[in-house]
């Protein structure tokens, strides 16, 4: 009798109709980037997404939203967001088939190790369901409002390849909702059977926004220095770093400063020239201090306050090179009523510098539009870095992002813009927002750049 019933469930479970509406499902209406919430409840419990609408709904029980939408709608397809199941409704029996898989895989995406190792040499296009091409890791970041300042970093940091590689490896949950939000940006970015040749960082900002106690939301302009630092931490706290325990983070951008401080005597001594240069003092106490670092701020030169007409059209230029200058152990920096002097002790891959364009007066704040020059490949570090005369290795880097501010005199007013280099193509790509195209290295130049990741030559890459 027992074997009798379940040879009639087995039948019926083979006869049911889900390949029927299998049919209906309609790709192009899915999105799978906002926030996994019911639009009804505003739950994320147990959340389904409609897969003729697109539209998330709650539970599949006969009172739940999802159940009372396929009655009202006449819509029958539903996915668990969270464990990819699919179920007819109202009938409420799981489907299976092996049709359904390009739409599991948009939602999650996984990479092996071979198609992570394959990721920097890729210089294929991609199609989405609209036909557009687009290459992986490329893409635009959709603006929901003032997040621009959040693309921007997000752009950079996704092309970081011991930081992408990571998450990709890892896209089991975390702890961390940060974490976690984050990793499935990246694997969306980099995913090669998109249905839409564009990302909505949606949840991750909304992420953002609860961990930073709403100091940095998608509503509102940003300085994305100040995002930059403070993602970075986070990630690395949020991934188990700590002061002591390093992350994927630290060991990927921090390096270590030494930094030399002397109070300013007020009064100068006896036979000193009012307007000479100040100095260090040997014979007074000089203090060191080792500090950790993830950002090396350079300071641009003061732009002239006064042009005649000649020179009204003229904009400042400085060169990479003198603002480095800085950190070589023997130029002087007067900070207050203090004198400064910095090397650096240890280099990471992964230099992040920061154009310091902004600063206050006593009235408002300023933008600095001087043009820093620098070449993109080969720049020298091992000068200004305290090793061993003796030491063979080598300090060079190539630049990866570059990031610039366009508009008004803060960094919380106007826009941002990236530019990102493609190994597999060895193509330059300028991406704002939505909007991604190829350009000339010589157009990296032009604009004024804020932000710059500058990756390291190890001896095993060319």
């Amino acid at each position: 009798m027992e074997k009798s019933l379940k040879r009639k469930r087995d039948i019926n479970d083979e006869l049911r109709p889900g390949g029927l509406y299998l049919d209906t499902i309609r790709r192009t209406y899915l999105d799978f980037d906002f926030e996994k919430v019911c639009s009804v409840s505003l739950s994320n419990l147990n959340v389904y997404a409609c897969l003729v609408c697109g539209k998330y709904y709650q539970g599949r029980g006969t009172t739940s939203h999802a159940y009372i939408h396929s009655l009202h709608d006449d819509h029958h397809v539903f996915i668990n967001l969270h464990t990819l199941k699919v179920y007819i409704l109202p009938d409420g029996y799981e489907v299976n088939d092996s049709s359904l898989d390009d739409i599991k895989y948009v939602i999650k995406p996984t990479f092996t190790p071979e198609q992570i190792s394959q990721l920097d040499k890729n210089s294929n296009y991609c199609y989405d369901l609209n036909n557009k091409k687009y290459l992986p890791g490329f893409i635009g970041l959709n603006n929901i409002k003032k997040n621009d300042y959040i693309n921007v970093i997000i752009q950079a940091l996704i092309h970081i390849t011991p930081l992408r590689d990571f998450f990709l490896r890892n896209d089991k949950d975390s702890k961390s909702e940060l974490v976690n939000r984050f990793g499935m940006l990246i694997r969306k970015m980099w995913n090669p059977k998109a249905f839409k040749a564009q990302v909505s960082p949606h949840e991750l900002l909304q992420e953002i926004s609860n961990a930073s106690k709403k100091k940095f939301l998608l509503t509102e302009q940003n300085d994305p220095v100040e995002f930059l630092i403070w993602f970075l931490n986070s990630l690395h706290f949020a991934l188990g770093g700590t002061r002591k325990k390093k992350s994927i983070i630290q060991e990927t951008f921090q390096g270590k400063l030494q930094i030399e401080s002397q109070i300013i005597i007020s009064e100068p001594e006896e036979g000193k020239e009012k307007f000479q240069k100040e100095e260090f003092q040997t014979d007074r106490e000089i203090t060191k201090v080792v500090s950790p670092f993830m950002v090396l701020v350079l300071d641009l030169p003061p732009p002239p306050l006064f042009q005649d007409e000649m020179e009204q059209n003229i904009i400042p230029q400085v060169s990479l090179s003198t603002l480095l200058s800085r950190y070589d152990g023997k130029s002087i920096q007067e900070v207050g009523n203090t004198l400064k002097r910095y090397k650096l002790l240890k280099l990471p891959n992964y230099l992040i510098f920061n154009a310091k364009r902004f600063n206050k007066n006593n009235w408002s704040q300023e933008k600095n539009p001087t043009i820093v020059n620098f070449p993109i490949k080969n720049v020298d570090m091992k000068e200004y870095l305290d090793t061993d005369p003796n030491d063979k290795e080598e300090y060079k880097y190539d630049l990866v992002a570059n990031i610039c501010h366009e508009g008004k005199n803060s960094p919380k007013n106007g826009s941002y813009k990236i530019q990102v280099y493609c190994k597999g193509k060895d193509q330059w790509f300028q991406i704002q927002d939505l909007f991604v195209e190829e350009i000339m290295p010589q157009m990296i130049f032009l604009s004024e750049t804020y932000i710059q990741i500058w990756e390291r030559k190890l001896p095993n890459k060319d």
